[in-house]
């Protein structure tokens, strides 16, 4: 028992009358009180072996048929955010709809004697294994995507298609789902639909993306969460925080719509900063851009207040592919991404793939069998070992960035020859190019992503050669600590606030300072207000985050003095304090910095 706040933590036990308090990922901010309501029972399949092969293939084309019909219709009706952005996403989402590759794995798996029901399933099963040997979030969750598909094409073709939705919300409502995808929540009632509750979700998914434009709450990894409450009863959803409460007493419900009245007004005041400029009380101005990866997030740019694209991860076309995506199919995307964002630069990032993000049609047996493979074969390893590859990305880029500015950077580059080895390449290119009398950009600039810190010892050799260079600290966090960010008894470990961490990302800010290259910070830790104003205090004025970290970074540099905060760092890296995290946070209190 919480005797502070009168609440009941109960493990367990789904029976009790007494509150309980569940804590998850924050996927969507924002607070909201509801009714639980489930969104469709599981289908378990009950017959697996099929006695008439030919009889459940029609059952699947017609399944396909009728799924397809939903996807473009709902194209057609759902009307949210912008126009671009809205038809972007479902564009997306018809791509896997449509995909062959998909159905043509269904149609072999009922050719080995199995139902439809059962096909789907096992189809589903081996993609499901997939996604968890990718590392990277955004790419890992897209992909949820088809388990989302696969789930309606499933209920289909058992004729159970029921879900909350078909029956209608009567109510205020809080969602409750194992997952969800971006089709189906589009089918509720938006006026009823006040937060939804995940046992799984991303921070990157496609469902995440819709309900951040909708603007519902959202919070994923609730362990168990359809085991823990009832259907009807009251849920008070904290996303600001990643908490829910179940059954709440009456104080709990009163203490909770205070916190959530100052929650609007917070919210109001981050989404009115958004699209002011992002410059310190002192006058140093900051550049904040976002990191993506679909077409719908460039068309979404006026939305976030960003000042452009800093990392555009070009991999995720090829992840959802069966097959290996030709230039003509690459160069549509980078073409789309070019025209929404306008007059605002994108950076394409160079496949990132192999490894973690294994590729059926590029698989190598040594890298199965790598015991490592986050530090394998991947990336811009791989993309110079198949230079087809990447020469065919090379056109695609250069012939979408015709009369443009083409900015492309290399990931995971350890050494400067491999930096050498992709720019000649690519230059090699651009010439061909010029040649055959085609449409070329007007300048390319190069850069690297300092992830490995083996480059670090190598700038003063890099950086002559360097138009911009961008430091990851996703991977440059895990390869420094040796910890494996995807280990859930490491995640929490190691601070990004880690004098370890600050002094490194200093020494390299410093040194492209001198040289006179650009460096921008991609990655988690400069979407956070306390790290971003950390980063600036060791010199970094360039971000690139995600797009829900915009309003909050620009409310922090907009109320920060640029020079105090780098006298303190002088100070805090010269005799590093006990608890970093806490010095900060003491300092911007003090000196009235918001920061969350």
């Amino acid at each position: 028992v919480a005797a502070a706040s009168g609440l009941l933590v109960v493990q367990g036990d789904t029976s009790s009358a007494g509150p309980l308090r569940l804590s998850g990922l924050k996927l969507v901010a924002g607070m909201a009180r509801g009714e639980a309501v489930f969104h469709e029972p599981r289908i378990v399949v009950e017959h697996i072996v099929a006695e008439d092969t030919e009889a459940e293939r029609e059952r699947v084309y017609g399944a396909f048929r009728r799924m397809r019909e939903q996807i473009d219709n709902m194209a057609k009706e759902a009307e949210f955010g912008t126009t671009a952005e809205h038809q972007e996403i479902l564009e997306t989402y018809r791509m896997f709809a449509y995909d062959e590759g998909w159905s043509r794995r269904i149609n072999q798996a009922i050719d080995s004697g199995l139902t439809a029901e059962a096909a789907i399933e096992r189809v589903q099963q081996r993609m499901r294994a997939r996604m968890q040997e990718i590392d990277d979030p955004l790419l890992q969750e897209r992909m949820h995507d088809l388990e989302d598909l696969s789930n309606r094409l499933l209920r289909i073709v058992s004729g159970r298609m029921g879900t909350a939705a078909q029956s209608g919300l009567t109510r205020d409502t809080v969602l409750v789902a194992r997952n969800l995808g971006p089709a189906d929540l589009l089918e509720y009632d938006r006026r009823r639909l006040k937060a939804v509750l995940l046992e799984e979700g991303s921070l990157t998914s496609h469902m995440t993306i819709v309900a951040r434009a909708i603007g519902v709450p959202v919070i994923g990894r609730l362990n168990d969460i359809r085991h823990s409450v009832e259907e009807g009863e009251t849920i008070l959803v904290d996303g600001d925080n990643g908490s829910v409460i179940i059954r709440p007493t009456r104080p709990l419900a009163t203490g909770f719509e205070q916190r959530m009245a100052m929650s609007q007004k917070r919210r109001a005041e981050f989404a009115a900063v958004r699209t002011l400029p992002a410059q310190t009380l002192d006058g140093v101005h900051v550049s904040v851009m976002v990191n993506a990866g679909l077409a719908e997030d460039a068309a979404a740019l006026p939305m976030t207040g960003a000042d452009g694209i800093g990392l555009f991860r070009t991999e995720f076309q090829f992840l959802v592919s069966a097959t290996l995506p030709g230039r003509d199919r690459q160069q549509r995307l980078y073409t789309k991404v070019l025209e929404f964002a306008g007059e605002r630069p994108v950076v394409f990032r160079t496949v990132d793939i192999g490894g973690d993000k294994a590729l059926p049609y590029l698989t190598d047996e040594a890298e199965e069998q790598a015991e490592n493979p986050a530090m394998g074969w991947r990336a811009l390893r791989l993309s110079l070992d198949r230079s087809t590859l990447m020469k065919a990305q090379a056109r695609a880029l250069i012939e979408a960035s015709a009369g443009k500015v083409l900015r492309v950077m290399f990931p995971m580059v350890s050494e400067p020859w491999e930096y050498e080895e992709a720019r000649s390449l690519f230059e090699k290119q651009v010439a061909w190019a010029a040649r055959a009398k085609r449409p070329v950009p007007t300048r390319v600039d190069y850069g690297a992503m300092l992830e490995v810190p083996s480059l670090a010892e190598m700038l003063d050799q890099l950086l002559p050669r360097l138009d911009f260079i961008s430091i990851g600290t996703n991977d440059l966090t895990q390869f420094l600590f040796a910890a494996d960010r995807s280990d859930p008894r490491l995640a929490q470990r190691y601070d990004w606030l880690s004098p370890a961490i600050l002094r490194f990302l200093k020494r390299v800010l410093d040194a492209a300072r001198a040289a006179g290259v650009p460096a921008r910070v991609c990655g988690e830790m400069a979407g956070r207000p306390l790290e971003a104003m950390a980063l600036i205090g060791i010199g970094a004025e360039n971000f690139s985050i995600t797009p829900a970290g915009v309003g909050p970074v620009k409310a922090m540099v907009r109320s920060l003095d640029a020079a105090a905060v780098r006298a303190r760092f002088d100070q805090l890296l010269a005799r590093p304090p006990k608890d970093m995290r806490k010095a900060l946070t003491d300092w911007a209190r003090r000196h009235s910095v918001t920061i969350g």
